[in-house]
């Protein structure tokens, strides 16, 4: 195990990718087992000193930076465990690259599906964050493929998890450690909002399997620890295509058919078109995004209001069929099919993704010149309320007079609004509208976070999304399991809800 004491070198530990300044700390611990990790633990839990984990640090929401006390990087614990093709699990230590792993993992001629945009993200950390993707529409978030945890509690102890192993009763979880010591919460009653991806606050449901309370906590409640993953047989081939389209109501119509077909597929109801169309990815770019990369692929048409980046897996016998039965879809919503871009090859595959994620990477670097920091929407609405809450992000944004541009994963009616501020007045002007676009979808039934997490950030947002009386019952799962508040502080909680 190393310990470093001289802030010089851990310098670069005490920031992420939301660039929230401030961070310090007074020693970093580099563990290289778990016992490691449960006697670091251990010593801060004795001493009531504030632990921050840090793993690749490419969060938004200023969650891996530590406000005093210790930071643990889990970097070193990063061996791939073991591919299982027979039973299709891989298990893996938090420390492990994504982009590593999900090679790894086809190089066995199977497929872990959920895709961050930043690869270079750690396992411990998909985890922590229940982290999403462009492939969410078809596949879900990390939460569905997490099969059993090993979790070292702030006091040291270690729980292994399994999903499915423990039921609750009467209302009531109980979970014994390693070491035979019992932890018992109560269930929350708060229900999670109608909408397909949610990472604001604990994770609940009618049947709560314990191991969900642990993905998605973002650091405070125990440091995750190994992970053993489900992982599914590599799809065969897949038809990709971004679409331009010059009428935004043609664009929005064609992604409802795409939706409704879609779900319809999974469900083995009969669509009414008949399509046996089931999209693995659904994305959008607002006019704005597309100029604003024009530059980077001049063949955007530069009549184009919007586009989207679909994606269907196929085999070699029906590959010829998809392609009608999308081209059929499209001509029907007026899509500029001439100058739309359409794939079935890998080079070309991985070209259409260098273009998703160049737009998120350009506006960093954007923003990085104006010496601001973007602010960018993670809320997602209800299908009834999507159209209504886009409507309403662009016509307060286009009033405000400030530059923007609108992306994301329009399949979970998910989408960033990117506002790029130039100055330190425009700065607190979008930030008024970041507050207004959090109470709108509240009040729409929504979500302030669906993939990138509460952190630091966006503590105060949760208070008013969740309430006085939900965010205790958060306290009280937290008390359960680091009853001294050493885990996290700041991240999700203000800290005098935690008493």
């Amino acid at each position: 195990m190393q310990v470093k004491t001289q802030p010089e070198d851990f310098e670069n530990y005490l920031t992420d990718a939301s660039n929230l300044k401030g961070g310090h700390a007074a020693k970093l611990f580099i563990p290289e087992s778990i016992s490691d990790i449960s006697q670091i633990l251990r010593e801060a839990n004795e001493n009531n000193v504030p632990v921050t984990i840090a793993g690749a640090r490419t969060g938004t929401v200023g969650g891996a930076i530590p406000f005093g006390g210790i930071i643990v990087s889990l970097e070193k614990l990063n061996k791939i465990k073991n591919i299982d093709k027979n039973d299709r699990h891989a298990t893996a230590e938090p420390g492990v690259i994504l982009g590593d792993f999900v090679k790894a993992v086809e190089n066995e001629e199977m497929f872990y599906p959920p895709d961050p945009t930043e690869w270079s993200c750690q396992l411990g950390g998909t985890v922590a964050t229940n982290a999403s993707g462009a492939r969410s529409f078809r596949y879900g978030s990390t939460r569905k493929y997490v099969q059993a945890l090993k979790v070292v509690l702030p006091g040291g102890d270690i729980l292994d998890i399994e999903r499915g192993a423990v039921t609750a009763e009467k209302g009531l979880i109980s979970l014994t450690s390693n070491q035979r010591n019992t932890y018992t919460l109560k269930i929350p009653t708060y229900l999670s909002p109608n909408v397909r991806k949610n990472v604001s606050g604990y994770f609940t449901g009618d049947d709560l399997d314990p191991i969900d309370l642990f993905i998605g906590s973002e650091g405070t409640l125990g440091v995750i620890a190994e992970i053993k993953f489900a992982v599914l047989p590599k799809p065969q081939g897949f038809f990709s295509g971004i679409v331009f389209f010059e009428v935004q109501g043609d664009l929005l119509n064609f992604v409802d058919d795409v939706r409704q077909f879609s779900f319809a597929k999974r469900s083995c109801t009969p669509t009414l078109s008949g399509l046996p169309i089931d999209a693995t990815l659904l994305e959008y770019f607002d006019d704005k995004s597309l100029q604003f990369i024009s530059e980077k692929f001049p063949d955007i048409p530069a009549r184009a209001v919007g586009a989207i980046f679909f994606e269907q897996e196929t085999n070699a016998a029906n590959e010829d069929e998809f392609f009608e039965y999308w081209n059929t879809l499209l001509e029907k919503h007026n899509a500029d099919l001439e100058k739309s871009w359409f794939t079935t090859n890998e080079q070309d595959r991985d070209k259409m993704r260098e273009f998703r994620h160049s737009l998120p990477v350009s506006v960093n670097e954007k923003i990085a010149l104006n010496k601001q920091r973007k602010i960018g929407t993670d809320m997602a609405v209800p299908d009834e309320n999507f159209k209504g809450f886009l409507a309403f992000y662009k016509r307060l944004l286009n009033e405000s007079g400030l530059e923007y541009l609108i992306f994301g994963h329009i399949g979970d009616n998910h989408l960033h609004a990117n506002i790029l501020p130039k100055n330190d007045w425009e700065a607190e002007k979008a930030r008024h509208l970041y507050g207004r676009f959090i109470a709108q979808s509240i009040m729409l039934g929504g979500t302030i976070s669906a993939e990138h997490g509460i952190g630091k950030l966006k503590s105060k947002y949760l208070n008013v999304m969740m309430g006085e009386r939900y965010l205790n019952e958060m306290a009280e799962i937290k008390r359960a399991f680091d009853p001294r508040g050493i885990l996290g502080r700041g991240n999700m909680f203000d800290e005098k809800i935690l008493g």
